[in-house]
């Protein structure tokens, strides 16, 4: 599995491209198959920033609880009805298998095949002598499990239902023996004894075969020709040949036609109960369109390894990517207040300081490490820290920030002043997306004193669209409130020209009686000078209820 960086969920600009940035960064310090990843798509200025960069928006992962597909093994063998013992023996051997799916010819799954349902075929009805020396298959899989070849074959491919007899006896005992049965069921096996191979080729059986690397005569081989008696010439003894005759046996009858699948997208929390009940030694996984994906083993599902993630930009459970808690979280960089249920098993690299952007300690560690980020990322950091700091003015901005925001500009191929004025203006959440999308583009969960709040920010460049849509965006939040079963939504509406910002509350609470911002209607508020979730709304919000509580 990959290394995942990931985001907060409802992603904003630094989000996306700390991952982004922090994936390359891993890649070149030790972790090459480090990838960005989000839990939502990209808003409209971020795929600004992504235009402009050249960059593709790191993997949508809604979920990162693992799936079938996940932990099955995608390069595997198969077997279909009609191939015979030896062959799939062999492939099980090479690929040290104790058991393989079987396919037909569209891969689709129509059974397993376990190594102790194979050896079934060769030790089944050992005390009966007639059952016991009778093959299913044809000649031409006889020839190739000996390595040997025809000096005569007659529809080699014609399934047989073979009674294998050895001539290792007198000629009239053996021609007494063979008559009693079906010819056209006959195969005898015998070396260069022209007295048991006369009598076989005369009575017409179905097949001989000459061991010991011997030949026909030609006298025989032609009246073996009249007769239409196939003639195999085998490399081995007779006890040899006799055992590897045995070993051309389709494996048809061994196989286990009830078989369990695992749909590819099935979760494997799912799938354990299914693979727990199963006595099946294998489980082919398929995918959407009914054809075999791979394979996974019980131990495959039960115990799978954890996927591994790094979060960027956040550290609370509440706004990660869902399924955080069957993941392995190996590292953390943010600029965040620390919030509850983060837990690891082992110590992890935890990076917290209070900067700007996330952007800002990628880029630090870029410079630390000496490595030079191409003009792409840079512009991806860069970007990160303008959205964040809103272009170095936000009250969170600090002599970091600055730093690397400078050390970055002389890594960018366009003028940061003009690409700053650009970004803002582009992509006005009011004007181009819906309440719903407007609520969630960047919105972040919290929890405080038991009250589940969520807080979501946007920046414009003034209020005049808020107002045209104030109504329709306080029953967005309502809604979103509802359906997360929250306490109360907010809306921080922030204008990146005056600094200041408009506050719109799905709910009203008795915290909010100790609010010193002015109060311009029921549920919203101006707060001048606000523009940070993090280092001003957050806290107010938190002491309130805090207040509230006492």
């Amino acid at each position: 599995m990959s290394l995942l960086v990931f985001g907060h969920r409802n992603p904003d600009t630094d989000a996306i491209c700390s991952a982004l940035a922090y994936a390359a960064y891993l890649r070149q310090t030790g972790h090459p198959d480090a990838a960005a990843a989000c839990c939502g798509p990209p808003n409209k200025r971020t795929e600004y920033v992504l235009r402009a960069a050249g960059l593709a928006p790191p993997r949508l992962i809604m979920d990162v609880r693992p799936e079938a597909e996940d932990v099955c093994r995608r390069k595997t063998i198969t077997a279909r009805f009609g191939d015979a013992f030896f062959e799939a023996y062999e492939r099980m051997r090479e690929w040290d298998l104790r058991a393989i799916p079987v396919v037909d010819e569209s891969r689709r799954v129509v059974g397993v095949l376990s190594v102790l349902e194979l050896m079934e075929l060769l030790f089944r009805d050992e005390g009966d002598p007639i059952k016991s020396r009778t093959v299913n298959t044809n000649l031409q899989k006889i020839t190739e499990a000996l390595g040997g070849s025809f000096q005569h074959a007659e529809d080699p491919l014609r399934e047989d239902e073979l009674l294998v007899m050895v001539g290792a006896m007198s000629a009239d005992g053996f021609t007494a023996r063979m008559q009693k049965f079906d010819k056209d069921r006959v195969l005898v096996v015998c070396g260069d004894r022209p007295t048991i191979q006369l009598p076989a080729i005369e009575q017409g059986v179905r097949g001989l075969v000459i061991t010991g690397g011997f030949e026909l005569s030609s006298g025989l081989i032609e009246l073996a020709k009249a007769r239409g008696v196939s003639v195999i010439l085998s490399p081995f003894d007779t006890v040899n040949t006799t055992t590897r005759i045995r070993c051309s046996q389709f494996i048809d009858p061994a196989v286990s036609r009830d078989v369990v699948t695992l749909p590819a997208k099935m979760r494997l929390s799912e799938a354990r109960g299914i693979v727990e009940r199963s006595p099946q030694p294998v489980f082919p996984v398929v995918g959407d369109d009914g054809l075999l994906a791979g394979i996974s083993f019980k131990s495959d599902v039960i115990n799978p390894p954890r996927p591994k993630i790094v979060l960027v930009d956040h550290n609370e459970l509440t706004q990660a990517v869902a399924g955080i808690e069957e993941a392995e979280i190996v590292e953390v960089l943010d600029h965040h207040r620390l919030g509850g249920g983060l837990k690891s098993t082992q110590p992890i690299r935890f990076v917290n300081e209070p900067v700007g952007s996330t952007c800002t300690l990628v880029a630090r560690q870029f410079r630390a490490a000496g490595l030079e980020p191409d003009p792409a990322i840079a512009l991806c950091m860069a970007s990160g820290i303008i959205s964040d700091t809103l272009f170095l003015r936000s009250p969170t901005t600090t002599d970091v920030d600055r730093d690397i925001l400078n050390w970055l500009r002389d890594r960018c191929t366009v003028d940061l002043d003009i690409y700053a004025r650009e970004f803002f203006e582009i992509g006005s959440a009011l004007r181009s997306s819906t309440p719903d999308e407007v609520v969630r583009e960047d919105c972040k969960e919290f929890t405080e004193q038991a009250v589940r709040f969520s807080i979501s920010q946007i920046e414009e460049t003034g209020f005049d669209l808020f107002w045209e849509r104030k109504d329709e965006l306080l029953a967005a939040l309502g809604d979103y409130a509802s359906e997360r079963k929250l306490d109360f939504s907010a809306l921080l509406v922030t204008d990146v020209v005056s600094n200041g910002s408009l506050l719109l509350l799905s709910k009203e609470t008795v915290a909010w009686e100790d609010v010193n911002y002015p109060r311009i209607d029921p549920g919203l508020y101006d707060l001048k000078n606000v523009v940070s979730r993090k280092k001003q709304l957050l806290p107010l919000i938190t002491q309130l209820i805090q207040t509230a509580m006492v």
